[in-house]
């Protein structure tokens, strides 16, 4: 028996960053399988398909007033969510990160009163693993996530570490990141051939914001402890400045090895240009970048952080936590056997393509939709 289409709202940070990236993909999939979709941020979420059918975005401009101490968002976001809620008939505010997005969730459902759209929380790890050790944050998350009418999280890791950090009775559905790649613009070797990379250079690339539970200081680290330096290029697509790890660069001897660049490109481009994925997270609750370089067949060395062994299982390279040694060591093993870095390649590609496309995370969200808007 086919469905109805569903009118639902999204809401999400519009830069890079695994939550953005996940909510603007989602949105899109669902917009391609009938149901009508609204966007809400304070920009354009960077792969957000502004021509493609029953796509809407609503831009929510900050708030700044003399009167206030600081601009601010939650309020603007909730009055700009309420309206368009009201006038559109949404039936669901799909929302990733608790807050801001889910209080203004519910003050915007407040304001509407009856009817209003319900609300589904999908949390990315920030509200939990940063976030939620903040008693500034911690009460308002928790009030966010009980008064929503579903919570998922991305990852087994991040259900049970939320569970305990907000002393949550109620049900935490886990449905994983997915990923839909698309087509390179470039080559291979025109992508290379722009950031003055020779053929025998073997480019690992790093596709995280660059907060400091990123650990891009260790990650040069990383780079420095290497025997085969001589080879390495890493190559960081930063969604923010770059500027407090420069001093590292050059004292660690690494300038030379590193390309920093903003992502102006499809990430298929960079992705087919590289080598392998390298990844130094302090705490990831998934890692959607660890699962872009999986659906290309690159080989992933990571610290064994949060849901990132849920994600590569067996297939990657995983190391404890800080262990600089053993990183530099395995990626030096990549650089020294090709057969052995195209066999964890391809044995990660197929997993990406066994448990993580879209055909496997839409009908989950889909499902948690119907069952909220029949009152389950």
């Amino acid at each position: 028996m086919e469905q109805r289409s569903l009118r639902l709202g999204i809401t999400c940070f519009p830069l890079i960053g695994g939550s953005g990236i996940l909510a603007t993909a989602l949105g899109m999939d669902l917009a391609a399988r009938g149901h009508e979709v609204h966007f809400f941020s304070y920009a354009r979420p960077v792969r957000l398909d502004l021509s493609a059918q029953r796509i809407h975005f609503h831009e929510v401009a900050v708030g700044e007033h003399s009167v206030f101490p600081c601009p601010d968002y939650t309020l603007p976001l909730a009055v700009m969510m309420a309206e368009v809620g009201r006038a559109e008939r949404l039936e669901l505010f799909h929302v990733h990160y608790a807050v801001p997005h889910a209080t203004a969730a519910f003050l915007a459902a407040e304001m509407i009163g009856d009817f209003a759209p319900r609300i589904v929380t999908t949390l990315h790890g920030t509200d939990t693993t940063l976030l939620g050790q903040n008693p500034q944050y911690q009460p308002a998350i928790a009030h966010a996530l009980t008064h929503s009418d579903a919570v998922t999280a991305v990852s087994e890791s991040l259900k049970q570490q939320t569970i305990d950090t907000f002393k949550l009775s109620r049900t935490v559905d886990v449905v994983g990141n997915f990923f839909t790649p698309g087509s390179p613009t470039r080559t291979r070797d025109e992508v290379r051939r722009d950031f003055g990379i020779s053929d025998n250079e073997f480019i690992a690339l790093h596709m995280l914001n660059l907060r400091p539970t990123k650990r891009i200081d260790l990650l040069l680290k990383i780079i420095g402890a290497m025997k085969r330096r001589d080879r390495m290029r890493l190559l960081i697509l930063a969604g923010s400045s770059f500027e407090p790890y420069e001093h590292l660069l050059d004292e660690l001897g690494v300038r030379n090895n590193v390309i920093v660049s903003s992502a102006t490109e499809p990430v298929e481009d960079y992705l087919q240009a590289c080598d392998a994925g390298v990844y130094t997270s302090e705490v990831e609750s998934f890692g959607l970048s660890i699962l872009e370089s999986m659906f290309f067949g690159k080989p992933v060395v990571a610290f064994r952080a949060g849901g990132i062994p849920e994600v590569l299982a067996n297939t990657g390279s995983l190391h404890d936590f800080g262990d600089i040694t053993a990183m530099a060591r395995a990626l030096d093993e990549l650089i020294e056997s090709p057969d052995r870095a195209t066999e964890l390649g391809e044995a990660a590609r197929r997993r990406a393509e066994s448990n993580f496309t879209a055909d496997k995370a839409i009908p989950k969200y889909e499902a948690i939709y119907r069952r909220v808007l029949d009152g389950n």
